[in-house]
């Protein structure tokens, strides 16, 4: 995720003299979360860069999108504003409100992992003024850390993963009537997928994954950044955050071997790229669990 000051709705409320942020914090894997307050308010938004789900923590009876006049918000109900969409809000009132902004690289991330689809094969549906229980409760309890804790990021992080995820499982949809030109094979990109997992442990290179799909290392590098959205070496870090968080939750291994297992030069290096993905070290992660 860009800083917050390339983050377009952000940015848009942090220069409303109406607004107020209560607080906000990058939380790893491309996602930020902000904690708002307004009132009497007007929002446009026009094609952000980013996806945000929002969730209406309190009042918001008086907020209405004005092409839908006759649809009012109310605490509970959640959005969802993919990339490249056009909104304009009237808050009459008071409201506070929960958001969390995901990297495009994030969303292709999620597409891969949980749907097994090349991400631009998936579009994320609009949504105004949903109901969903479970996440509404998530994100009660996100605002009720403190996300400037490090132990309370932690839990953030994983909140913000759940949230995410639940929102990647139920509001992707298949692109109408597109024709992928270009990108991988589809037999390509599940043996990629597939030598990856098998070889995280291994010290990958762009050539030896280009030989894979015998092409040159530029093309390669290309066409599979159109086929899952990130460049190779952001894929590959990725899984092996992943897997090493899965050591992390469910063994005793000492951090030196899990660094070794994923890839990883040395248990400094594995500790230092797990910091800034993650927002804590592997020994406070894996504290976190274990309490």
């Amino acid at each position: 995720m860009p800083p917050l000051d390339h983050i377009q709705v952000f940015q848009s409320l942090n220069r409303s003299p109406h607004a107020r942020l209560e607080q906000s914090a990058s939380l790893g894997d491309g996602v930020v979360a902000a904690l708002w307050n307004n009132r009497h308010d007007a929002q446009d938004y026009h094609a952000p860069s980013h996806h945000t789900l929002s969730c209406y923590i309190d009042g918001g009876t008086g907020t209405y999108r004005r092409d839908q006049p006759d649809r009012k918000g109310a605490p509970g109900k959640l959005c969802v504003l993919p990339a490249g969409h056009q909104s304009s809000w009237v808050v009459n009132g008071d409201i506070r409100l929960a958001h969390l902004y995901i990297s495009p690289e994030d969303f292709a991330h999620r597409c891969v992992t949980l749907l097994d689809r090349e991400p631009r094969e998936m579009m994320l549906r609009e949504a105004t003024f949903l109901d969903d229980q479970a996440q509404a409760e998530r994100f009660h309890r996100l605002i009720r850390m403190n996300w400037s804790e490090p132990g309370d990021r932690l839990q953030t992080s994983s909140l913000a993963h759940d949230l995410l995820d639940h929102m990647v499982l139920n509001q992707m949809g298949l692109r109408e009537g597109l024709k992928l030109k270009g990108g991988l094979a589809p037999h390509l990109r599940r043996q990629l997928v597939e030598f990856i997992e098998l070889n995280l442990a291994e010290p990958l290179s762009l050539g030896q994954l280009a030989n894979l799909c015998a092409l040159s290392e530029y093309h390669f590098a290309r066409m599979f950044r159109e086929s899952f959205g990130l460049p190779p070496h952001r894929y590959l870090l990725a899984r092996r955050i992943n897997r090493a968080r899965e050591q992390l939750r469910n063994t005793r291994q000492p951090f030196g071997d899990i660094a070794l297992a994923c890839g990883f030069a040395s248990a400094s290096h594995f500790s230092n790229t797990f910091r800034q993905a993650m927002g804590a070290t592997p020994g406070a992660y894996r504290l976190a669990f274990q309490s």
